[in-house]
């Protein structure tokens, strides 16, 4: 028996997103809790009081983009997991987001489905 012990957070805009991603992840066993934010303000305020160990962002946001996150995360909490999404999956994107230390970048108009299967194969 796998024993639930993953805080997950999502950080979309799209409401339908962060929700289809909900229905998702809650079926993964090892996942505790999913919080979700819309915004880079919001996601450093859960960041800071749920010190996720996983952090799902989207590039695209209505304040600061998901890069700018994902530089932060990295910077406080350099052990929380971050995947990287985006309809903007070219390879400029890709790059910097690895050489900033995201674990996967997933390009949400074709590969969104494999988010599950990611977050389960984490230890």
């Amino acid at each position: 028996m796998t024993k639930a012990n993953h805080t997950v957070l999502l950080v979309d805009d799209s409401a339908i997103i962060v929700e289809r991603l909900k229905l998702m992840l809650e079926q993964i066993e090892t996942i505790h809790e999913i919080r979700d934010a819309n915004s880079y303000a919001n996601a450093v305020i859960l960041i800071e009081e749920a010190e996720p160990d996983i952090a799902i962002l989207d590039i695209n946001m209505p304040d600061k983009n998901g890069i700018e996150l994902l530089r932060y995360v990295k910077n406080r909490h350099p052990d929380t997991i971050v995947i990287m999404m985006s309809n903007q999956a070219d390879e400029f994107y890709r790059r910097l987001c690895y050489v900033l230390g995201v674990h996967c970048f997933i390009d949400k108009s074709i590969e969104f489905d494999k988010i599950p299967q990611i977050v389960a194969s984490l230890p």
